[in-house]
């Protein structure tokens, strides 16, 4: 009876415990609870205000003085508490001319492009090596499925603007150039593994702020 009775009563237990969370309205983040695998811990009820589910970044243009010409601007659990949870976030871009978003992946949701203001080359690559790539104008979007390498190049002669939506309120990232260049892999590994020219990754490395 006893070997019967505990697998049941698990059972009972998940959906119990499932079910108070799908009645909750939402959990707000509480920043200065612990973190736990699942996410932020739920602020009181009692301390939330309407301030918790509004925010105004995404209004201001980002700096694009930099390496790759883009400034990124996301609106993450991390940083906008309302979306504990609730398994949607957004990001803003803006890409001066010759501007890139490098190769990157999120392994924790699929991602929507609509381009507001430019002409955008993007493009993502599928775990079979296909290439799917396109130059898009305003108002055109692109979806970049989830785990999967992809990218976006401004290669118009004006400033581009696009907001990007994801599955999840925290994406995750992995930019592949930082990945190899701004941390201490070995150059000679890197070198046998990519077959990459050794100068040229030193090179990066430097520039990044990669040792070894």
């Amino acid at each position: 009876m006893m070997r019967t009775s505990f697998p049941i009563f698990f059972v009972l237990s998940l959906i119990l415990s499932s079910s108070y969370a799908a009645v909750q309205d939402f959990c707000v983040a509480d920043y200065t609870a612990p973190q736990g695998p699942a996410g932020y811990s739920c602020k009181n009820p009692a301390n939330v205000t309407v301030d918790d589910f509004v925010y105004s970044a995404l209004g201001v243009p980002g700096n694009t003085s930099n390496m790759i010409k883009t400034g990124i601007t996301t609106a993450f659990s991390s940083q906008f508490p309302g979306l504990n949870g609730l398994g949607v976030s957004l990001a803003r871009a803006d890409l001066a001319v010759g501007g890139v978003v490098p190769m990157h992946t999120h392994h924790g949701a699929s991602e929507i492009l609509l381009i507001i203001e430019g002409t955008i080359t993007a493009g993502f690559i599928s775990s079979d090596n296909k290439v799917y790539l396109k130059t898009l104008k305003k108002g055109d979007i692109m979806v970049f499925p989830q785990g999967l390498l992809h990218f976006q190049v401004n290669v118009g002669d004006t400033p581009a603007l696009e907001f990007v939506s994801f599955s999840s309120d925290s994406p995750g990232l992995q930019i592949l150039y930082t990945a190899l260049f701004q941390n201490n892999l070995p150059t000679d590994l890197i070198t046998r593994s990519t077959f990459l020219d050794t100068a040229e990754i030193k090179k990066l490395k430097a520039l990044l702020g990669g040792t070894n």
